[in-house]
């Protein structure tokens, strides 16, 4: 390959919130210490173990090069980055600057969406299991989380269950739902029929909708991204769809993320903000990773992360019995279901979760996603590790 994506590099005391939070309380869900003796692996936070692509650094190098960091604007370039990058990877046509706005991340679209658009003690809907920011974010502005349960197939494969979705939509009087796409933590990339149908049923229900698309880049071999608003006129003009270079190009730490809004009433609703105004840095480092390199590099870490996820699936169905796992389609969470593990050999989930502490696997909680006995487990790290988090697990965790 012609990028790193095998050298360990050392991120304690380097402001890492994925690292330096092992072991403390600051959010409440962080992994508990490794015993003496063991060193922790993060697998937790969804951001990554490997360096951002070389074309990112040397933006960010030239920009800082000028001394001078005053107030600025958006610049064609940047504008012009997001179409041709949404054009030739996710065949995105018709998309123009007036459609795209920044944010400051996609929690801060989601709040302030949910905030112009709903009343507060009205429901959202979400699909369970669900990424644990979007319910805060529905909760803090005041309104209620209504979920609707994926159901699995024949093939341990999550789908949307439509009827249920018609179901709690009229029995709480929803208008906003919020599409994860692709779905963090289930792995999943909606194929063109499901998402079809998804909007058909938030179309018979008057029901705007928010698609987080942050994981659009990071899809496996034979599955397509296929963006909430190209697949029907109504849902082009009924989504607010937000991106963002940081989970591909592990950039969560610089903010910078956008919106992508074709209805002149919504980009109303969201309006233009101070307190949500771009970092001139996040606005080069988004040219730097839109470019041609960036296209190459983005390319292999696909590979990489792929192949992570399929040796940790197929590790787990091997040695792990009474553990349910399925190989994502997209993104590098995997999501664990211990049900059965937990009742044949006694133990509860929080005792699982701490006996992979102890050995320094730091995973990740499952319930506060919606997974009653699950956990959920970040692969973006070089392959050296997760062998050795597996390791770990059988030895000293699932097989002892």
């Amino acid at each position: 390959m012609k990028y790193d994506f095998t050298s360990i590099i050392d991120r304690k005391g380097k402001d890492s919130t994925a690292v330096d939070n092992i072991g403390n309380r600051v959010w409440g869900n962080e992994p508990g210490a490794p015993k003496e003796g063991f060193d922790a692996i993060p697998m937790w936070v969804a951001d990554m173990n490997f360096a951002t692509s070389p074309s990112i650094t040397k933006a960010l190098q030239e920009r800082i090069n000028h001394p001078l960091y005053g107030y600025f604007m958006e610049t064609d370039a940047y504008y012009d980055s997001i179409i041709r990058w949404q054009e030739k990877r996710h065949k995105v046509t018709g998309l123009k600057r007036e459609n795209i706005g920044y944010e400051n991340g996609v929690h801060g679209c989601v709040a302030t969406a949910i905030e112009k658009l709903t009343n507060p003690g009205e429901c959202v809907l979400l699909h369970s299991p669900y990424y644990l920011g979007f319910s805060g974010d529905i909760e803090m502005n005041g309104r209620n989380s209504v979920f609707s349960e994926l159901k699995k197939d024949e093939n341990g494969v999550y789908r949307m269950d439509f009827e249920d979705m018609d179901k709690k939509i009229k029995e709480n009087r929803i208008h906003v739902a919020i599409m994860c796409s692709p779905h963090n933590p289930a792995g999943r990339v909606w194929e063109r029929w499901e998402l079809e149908k998804a909007m058909k049923v938030f179309e018979e229900n008057n029901c705007y909708v928010i698609s987080d698309e942050i994981w659009a880049d990071l899809t496996y071999t034979g599955h397509q991204h296929i963006p909430t608003q190209m697949v029907s006129e109504w849902a082009k003009e009924h989504t607010i769809a937000v991106y963002a270079p940081s989970k591909t190009f592990n950039l969560a730490g610089l903010i910078g993320s956008y919106h992508v809004i074709y209805n002149n009433f919504l980009k109303d609703r969201l309006g233009f903000n101070h307190y949500n105004a771009q970092n001139v840095l996040s606005m080069h480092a988004l040219i730097g990773a839109y470019n041609d390199e960036g296209y190459e590099w983005t390319d292999e870490l696909r590979s990489v992360l792929e192949e992570n996820c399929r040796y940790t699936c197929e590790y787990i169905r091997k040695n792990f019995d009474g553990v349910e796992v399925t190989m994502p389609e997209g993104t590098y969470m995997i999501f664990l279901d211990c049900t059965r593990w937990c009742e044949e050999h006694g133990k509860t989930i929080d005792q699982l979760l701490e006996a992979g502490w102890d050995v320094g696997v730091g995973w990740q909680d499952g319930r506060r996603f919606g997974g009653p006995c699950h956990i959920r487990m970040n692969l973006a790290s070089p392959l050296s590790k997760i062998k050795e988090a597996c390791e770990r697990l059988d030895k000293y965790v699932f097989n002892q």
